[in-house]
């Protein structure tokens, strides 16, 4: 049924255009971008930050040049419970897991574009009753005009790559799957940041709550105080009503507080793929965290190789690179080559045999002649999207500069920050304590005393937000530099 002879013919016709189609690629052949020259992120090195002694979050931090990033580098605040929080999240965020099935897409996407480099087989089988009329030949050799055909058969169909259009949609849909593989890497590293930042916000809160309370506790005290003194004649009833009211200013700066630490820990237990009512058992203040005192500062040059986004938007433009030639290969002749091989007798039982089989072979071309210009403005549309795509990775590579750049100036001017907010609330401290005293022994009026009482209690949740900012900028720079994704095994590397 299937003669040799038919697929001989057949690959002696498809060979010299497989050599041919090996050799021509229409189109620009992609370069990789070359990272910017610049020799630092800011005008004057940031090499050190100031240190603020006997205070959480004030050690110095030694900015190194060139240092690896380590892949797990929340570790680097020796918090367990943040350590824990961040596992849980990256095992089930369920927008983790639609980039971890994007790229899945992605990647069949590209194999199933591959297949259009092979000849497509198909292959069937048809029984057919029929019945001639009289008045014309018998269909068959046999004079009858009732007949059945047995017919299987097997098709070919090839269409070669002669121009390239098939190997520049594969390497456009493979720069899209590398995009889905950055993509997958930048939510990874978003979310990782996104919990470190919200266990740093969480744990100022806290501080900012125990703040509060402390300073309700004091007030209520000094309202006892003054109301004693006011029943002895010596304070008059201006003097307990201006009490009462600081009392219920500050209570008053509470519930606001315990909205936002109950509101980020919403958040931070569906970033971990839970709902919130489901309480996590993490808990986070500013004790619990440490200060890594060596930071990483990875060179200019490889900034580019590390920020998922920047890979991103390459890859973007590596894509529209390959959709030009698949608008150029649009626009040139295509080639097509088909055979079919088949039995076709009258009873099953001669399928097989001699006389019955059948094959033909057939080369066919089409060139696009009029189109009303459809095939030329995609060209140049391609050509235009190549630009633009070149113009987002050059504002992504600056972004990531500049976000580098922004992170180093916070480090610096919030080290500077805590040192000054400290020493301000040691200062208010020290004042208030005055204060009382002068109070106590009639030297001072109240509203001196009042005034003193307010500084203190606004210098300390100025001291805990300032602590805040250290943490938060040390994850800040982390994820600027790329998150140090290259170091994880679990994430894909290609």
């Amino acid at each position: 049924m299937f003669r040799p002879r038919t697929f001989r013919l057949l690959g002696w016709f498809a060979a010299p255009m497989l050599l041919f189609s090996a050799s021509c690629v229409v189109g620009p052949n992609f370069k990789k971008p070359a990272p910017p020259d610049v020799g630092g992120y800011t005008p004057a090195p940031i090499t050190t930050t100031s240190a603020t002694p006997n205070v959480r979050a004030g050690e110095a931090q030694t900015i190194v040049d060139g240092k690896d990033i380590p892949g797990e580098w929340w570790a680097l605040f020796h918090s367990q419970a943040l350590d824990d929080l961040i596992e849980r999240a990256l095992k089930a965020n369920p927008d983790l897991k639609a980039a971890q099935a994007a790229l899945l897409v992605a990647r069949e996407n590209v194999l199933a574009q591959r297949g259009f480099y092979y000849p497509n087989v198909t292959g069937g089988f048809t029984v057919t009753r029929a019945r001639t009329a009289e008045d014309l030949s018998p269909a068959l050799n046999a004079n009858i005009q009732n007949y059945s055909l047995y017919t299987p058969e097997v098709s070919v169909s090839y269409v070669p790559d002669v121009f390239g259009l098939n190997r520049r949609t594969v390497e456009s849909l493979q720069a899209e799957a590398q995009q889905a593989r950055f993509a997958l890497i930048a939510t990874d590293i978003t979310l990782s940041s996104n919990v470190a930042a919200g266990a740093i916000q969480e744990a100022s809160v806290r501080g900012q709550i125990d703040a509060t309370n402390e300073l309700i506790k004091i007030n209520t005290d000094m309202l006892k105080i003054i109301r004693e003194q006011y029943h002895r004649g010596y304070a008059s009833q201006l003097d307990v009503a201006a009490q009462e009211s600081q009392l219920a200013q500050i209570a008053a700066t509470l519930p606001p507080l315990m909205k936002q630490l109950e509101q980020q820990r919403d958040a931070l237990a569906v970033m971990a793929g839970g709902f919130p009512q489901r309480d996590y058992p993490e808990k986070f203040d500013l004790a619990s965290l440490q200060l890594p005192q060596e930071l990483p500062l990875s060179l200019p040059s490889k900034l580019v190789e590390q920020r998922p986004d920047v890979r991103q938007a390459e890859e973007n433009l590596h894509a529209a690179s390959a959709l030009i030639g698949v608008a150029i290969a649009n626009r040139l002749p295509t080639i097509t080559l088909s055979a079919d091989a088949g039995s076709s007798p009258d009873q099953i039982s001669q399928m097989f045999s001699k006389g019955n089989g059948f094959w033909d072979l057939t080369a066919g071309i089409t060139q696009p002649i009029f189109d009303g210009g459809t095939l030329k403005h995609r060209e140049r549309a391609a050509q235009d999207a190549f630009i633009q795509a070149q113009e987002q990775y050059r504002s992504t590579v600056l972004t990531a500069f500049q976000n580098v750049a922004d992170t180093l100036h916070a480090l610096r001017q919030d080290a500077d920050g805590l040192k000054a907010t400290a020493a301000a609330k040691d200062a208010a401290a020290v004042t208030l304590d005055l204060s009382k005293k002068q109070y106590g022994s009639g030297y001072l009026s109240y509203l001196a005393l009042l005034s003193a009482e307010q500084a203190y209690q606004q210098a300390v949740i100025n001291l805990v937000q300032a602590q805040a900012n250290r943490y938060a900028d040390t994850a800040a720079l982390f994820q600027a530099l790329g998150g140090g994704w290259w170091n994880r095994p679990d994430l894909p590397k290609n």
